[in-house]
């Protein structure tokens, strides 16, 4: 990976092999961002991809073997205790060109993959939510500022 610091922008460009959400979770950890905003496009392959069933309390993952066009990646930052919590959708496209839509578990580069982190000032947190299992961000009712 290489990277540049902009102000509150990174700039990451990720290499073949790399594993598009380990690589955006230890950028985040080894660089203490505390919450932001995600956003990034480029080629993967083993992309996994989910949904979420409220039902059954899980994701339902499908996986892409063969080369994906990430046509947008988009997310946030928070942390879950002590750890970041990258969460994570991406819009793709393999053979055939049509797209599919998800939360991304997994994705390979294969030839680059360009991400912007915009990091916010604070750190956000989120915590297990008892009706959907889930880690939900935790904000103020009403909203708070800085």
């Amino acid at each position: 990976m290489t990277w540049a610091k902009v102000g509150i922008l990174f700039q990451l460009r990720l290499e073949p092999g790399e594993d598009v959400p380990a690589s955006v979770l230890a950028f985040v950890r080894e660089h203490d961002i505390g919450s932001g905003q995600i956003s990034g496009l480029g080629a993967a392959e083993e992309v996994v991809i989910g949904s979420f069933d409220r039902k059954r309390r899980k994701y339902i993952k499908r996986r892409f073997p063969g080369e994906c066009e990430v046509a947008s990646l988009t997310g946030n930052i928070a942390w879950a205790g002590a750890e970041p919590f990258c969460h994570l959708h991406a819009v793709v496209a393999a053979t055939g060109l049509a797209a599919r839509a998800g939360h991304l578990f997994e994705a390979r580069v294969t030839v680059t993959f360009e991400i912007n982190i915009l990091a916010g000032e604070k750190r956000l947190y989120r915590s297990e939510d008892p009706e959907t299992g889930l880690n939900l961000l935790d904000l103020p009712r009403g909203g708070q500022e800085g």
